[in-house]
């Protein structure tokens, strides 16, 4: 591949690199959000329920946070390119087994877990290509952009797409659309090459990798309970941190003893990384919990059919689309930390135009403007929050700051999921539809808190200059 490079625009040759790299983002994060419309007729299909499909998206949200940063690490050992390509294989066979499904438990394992897995291994090596590839904050921000649209797009876009070919053929015809876009990914990075050379010698921490997806797991699980069991919420939850908790002192101990952990501690000692994670795990709570909600609530509660509830999600897209294709250009103009106080701003106003709509029966038109501002909101302050994280440190920590801040972003997304799903199936009422909307709003304000903290200097790249030390802050 030539140019490995790219100080300021990207040569022909690393625009075409990036096309793959954000197809890839894009398709997981559609296959995301895109069941949230398929809720009836998946539900009625299989002879399942709306919990039962929540279940489903959630278990695909959370198996793709649990072994985000193992994927990172992995690729470290095996190379990136080697891991994207065997993600998008177990990506494309899961989307293949979900289309033929005859029950929920075979699409939990198509789509939740073989997709999951997938999307875990593939995904790092996005991020980590991009930041190694194209350097300097107006070409990294420019690259970030175009993948960070692409997977806002493909949330966004995910009911309408997915209610266009629900309608038109069937819910499974959408695993099929997704399984023919990795096919046309693996044609298209055919001639992407590898900027680092793997090491197979490289360690892996298991125990660490185990731990970790673990601890996740239960937190999120303890999360989905909260509507049925209370003894057993509190149960997962509690048993979730304390795996965390091993987790970390396992960590300290391998790097005490001189051996190389999952995760290293320098990842949690860089105050802008950390503000950054927390201010990238809420903006996808905040989209995909709101697409949950306001998806099940038009299907069960008003009965609106799967297009009608796609089309109304098309303000959110054009949102989306329209403010990260800018992302090059605002991130010339105004300081990165300037543009993720205003999204979540507008975000937290979208989410506030939403929480209205429980008073009377408005058209659901009327939806359109609070998911407008929600996309233009997070479209505005995703590729700030990616860049700032991946710019905080060098080549040698790329592959587990990638891994982590992946994790964090797909935990928001699962949470979102969890914490508003579940509020919203406790009571398919107006009144449950409200309480989720009210509660993503009050999470909107600590992610405004977060960015409140961030600092007022720009973010400096390191990463070509000093590769084994964190970039200025």
């Amino acid at each position: 591949m030539a140019g490995a490079v790219s100080m300021g625009r990207p040569s022909p040759a690393l625009r075409r690199v990036l096309v793959p790299l954000a197809l890839a983002q894009f398709i997981c994060s559609f296959a995301g959000s895109n069941m949230n419309v398929m809720i009836t007729d998946i539900s009625t299909d299989l002879d399942t329920t709306v919990q039962g499909v929540q279940v489903a998206i959630t278990i695909f949200l959370l198996v793709m946070a649990a072994l985000m940063i193992p994927g990172g690490k992995l690729t470290d050992r095996y190379g990136r390119v080697r891991l994207f390509r065997l993600g998008l294989v177990v990506y494309g066979v899961g989307a293949l087994l979900s289309a033929v499904a005859p029950g929920l438990g075979v699409l939990i394992l198509g789509n939740s877990i073989l997709e999951g897995v997938g999307t875990a291994l593939l995904i790092p090596p996005v991020y980590i290509l991009t930041t190694l590839l194209f350097t300097g904050v107006a070409s990294r921000a420019r690259a970030f952009g175009v993948i960070s649209a692409m997977g806002g797009v493909g949330s966004a876009a995910g009911p309408l797409i997915g209610g266009l070919i629900t309608t038109a053929i069937s819910w499974r015809a959408a695993f099929v659309f997704q399984a023919l876009v990795i096919g046309s990914i693996v044609f298209l990075s055919r001639r992407l090459d590898d900027p680092l050379p793997a090491d197979p010698t490289r360690p892996f921490d298991i125990l660490g990798a185990v731990l970790s997806a673990a601890g996740l797991i239960l937190l999120v699980s303890g999360i989905m309970a909260a509507d049925t069991n209370v003894w057993l919420m509190i149960a997962l939850m509690l048993g979730g941190a304390l795996v965390l908790v091993w987790f970390f002192y396992s960590v300290r101990a391998k790097e005490r003893a001189g051996k190389e952990p999952l995760l290293s501690t320098a990842l949690f000692r860089n105050r802008t990384s950390n503000l950054g994670l927390v201010t990238q795990n809420i903006q996808w709570l905040l989209l995909l919990g709101s697409s949950f909600t306001v998806a099940a609530y038009l299907q069960v509660v008003r009965g609106y059919d799967a297009i009608q509830t796609g089309v109304i999600f098309t303000a959110a897209t054009v949102g989306i689309l329209a403010s990260s294709l800018g992302a090059e250009r605002l991130a010339k103009r105004y300081a990165q930390r300037s543009l993720i106080l205003a999204g979540f701003i507008i975000t937290i106003a979208g989410v506030g135009i939403l929480i209205a709509m429980v008073h009377g029966r408005p058209s659901a038109w009327a939806f359109a403007p609070g998911l407008l501002l929600i996309g233009l909101g997070l479209g505005t302050m995703l590729t700030p929050s990616v860049n700032i994280v991946q710019s905080s440190f060098g080549e040698k920590l790329q592959g587990e700051i990638s891994g982590l801040s992946r994790c964090i972003s797909n935990l928001g997304s699962s949470l979102g999921t969890a914490i508003a799903g579940t509020i919203l199936v406790a009571s398919l009422t107006k009144t449950g539809y409200g309480a989720a909307m009210i509660t993503l709003a009050g999470i909107g304000l600590i992610g405004l808190a977060a960015a409140i903290l961030l600092p007022r200097r720009p973010v400096a790249t390191a990463i070509a200059s000093a590769p084994h030390q964190p970039a200025e802050i």
